[in-house]
């Protein structure tokens, strides 16, 4: 776990998810962490929601393939999916080898600002992942 990253000024999921505010104070960019790539292996394909659907904080939002399984996307916070990361659709690895920038999923305008602070910290985070026993 040692080469794992929890980059900081990030909130995250207990689903593994990492949310990113962005210049507009209402959309967070939602992708999944590093510790959920790694434990998924190699992803081959990404399920996204599609522009205009409403996620729900807790529910899922799409799935997550790879060579050993299938993970549902759970989502961290509840509002409208504005933009997804089409060049996954051809590029779905991107996940693997950068999962907090290109590697990110959808965009989300978001129905309650407050999900967001409720999410963990990297700090947080990075123990709730060591205290799982990875």
């Amino acid at each position: 776990m040692a080469d794992l990253t929890f980059p900081e000024g990030l909130h995250y999921s207990a689903e593994h998810e990492w949310v990113a505010r962005t210049d507009d104070e209402s959309v967070v960019r939602v992708g999944i962490t590093d510790f959920a790539q790694d434990s998924l292996g190699d992803v081959v394909f990404v399920d996204m929601p599609d522009v205009g659907d409403t996620v729900t904080a807790g529910e899922s939002s799409g799935e997550v393939e790879s060579t050993k399984s299938v993970s549902d996307l759970v989502a961290p916070v509840s509002g409208d999916v504005i933009t997804v990361n089409e060049a996954l659709e051809d590029a779905p690895e991107t996940i693997n080898s950068d999962p907090y920038s290109g590697g990110w999923i959808y965009d989300v305008r978001l129905s309650d600002p407050a999900e967001v602070d409720a999410l963990m910290d990297a700090a947080a985070y990075r123990a709730a992942v060591e205290s799982e026993g990875a």
